[in-house]
């Protein structure tokens, strides 16, 4: 059943409309992931009427190649799949709009989205829920001085992570080896957050887990863990090379079985104490001895033909239509 300027009428299909594109560094992937959504959603006629809704990098929203306020954009659709990724998409902005406008839609609570993306309250949110994350320290570009600096070269072992507090993925993220590499990756990444977190550089391996909700009988459902490796198969991850596309993706990973099940449950419990919803993925460093460190949560995985969390979802025989259909089943 559709409302619409105070008539109410029934269509045999629910009209969902795919967000995508949005002002982030993000946009291309964002793009990609809308448009596998759509490529979905068409296969599926009988249920879906899928309306593509683009937003440009300048924050405008279009719907049939026209300019027009997200609320008129939003007027006719029973639903929202929000495929945007990065600031706007990710970060509790776009899902505020959305919370006013009352419309139902996938992903994360504009509240828990906003906590996700904040690595220095979802580190806070993992030490209560005693889930081990990197030692690290927080630096705020209004009050942080050199000194600050020398405190952590001193105290913390190098190389260490720099990253902003507050960005999707791997944007502005380095690694530093000595103090002229951590100064200059300071202030990088002060470019994309008005917070940065340093942190000790786990040695070992990298693993992403992702977490879908109400499947097979369990609340939180944790994917098959997937592995990353540099292609030759070192056993240290390098962080500039997993960015660059230098990286193997090992689905499943090659994991012991209680390296996997600490894997999965602290992608649930992160997942649950987050309080995200629908899907998220959960980055890991496992240590040589088997410690498992969660680095961070995010609330809106891409879900393009490269992405993790398809290949993940294929490696347990779901294929996406399925996946797709629940999530908007449940979608309120």
């Amino acid at each position: 059943m559709r409302y619409t300027l105070g008539m109410t009428f029934f269509s045999p299909r629910i009209r969902v409309a795919v967000l995508r594109g949005g002002p982030s560094s993000e946009y291309d992937v964002s793009l990609k992931t809308g448009a596998q959504i759509l490529s979905i959603l068409r296969e599926m006629p009988e249920t879906y009427e899928p309306v593509d809704v683009f937003i440009s990098r300048d924050g405008e929203w279009h719907r049939g190649g026209l300019v027009e306020d997200a609320h008129r954009v939003l007027r006719h659709a029973d639903v929202v799949w929000n495929a945007l990724h990065g600031s706007y998409g990710e970060d509790g902005q776009v899902q505020r709009i959305l919370e006013s406008v009352q419309i139902p839609f996938t992903g994360s609570s504009a509240v828990a989205s906003a906590l996700s993306m904040n690595k220095e309250m979802a580190k806070k949110v993992y030490a209560l829920h005693s889930l081990d994350t990197p030692q690290h320290e927080v630096l705020e570009k209004d009050n942080y001085s050199d000194d600050h600096l020398v405190f952590i070269f001193r105290n913390y072992l190098h190389p260490v992570i720099v990253k902003p507090s507050s960005s999707g993925s791997s944007i502005g993220m380095r690694l530093a080896h000595d103090f002229g590499e951590l100064k200059e990756a300071v202030d990088e990444a002060f470019a994309h957050s008005k917070k940065v977190l340093i942190e000790e550089f786990i040695k070992g391996r990298e693993a992403t887990c992702g977490v879908v909700d109400n499947f097979r009988g369990q609340r939180h459902y944790a994917l098959i863990p997937v592995e990353i490796r540099k292609p030759n198969h070192k056993t240290f991850f390098d962080y500039d090379a997993k960015y660059s596309g230098k990286t193997q993706e090992i689905c499943p990973g090659r994991f012991t079985i209680v390296e996997r099940s600490m894997i999965e449950e602290m992608a649930k419990s992160a997942h649950h104490a987050l309080g995200l919803r629908h899907y998220s993925r959960s980055d890991f460093m496992i240590t040589p001895k088997g410690k498992v460190y969660i680095l961070e949560t995010n609330s809106l995985p891409g879900f393009t033909a490269e992405s993790l969390l398809p290949k993940s979802l294929e490696a347990v025989a779901w294929h996406p239509r399925a996946f797709v259909h629940p999530v908007l089943s449940v979608t309120k």
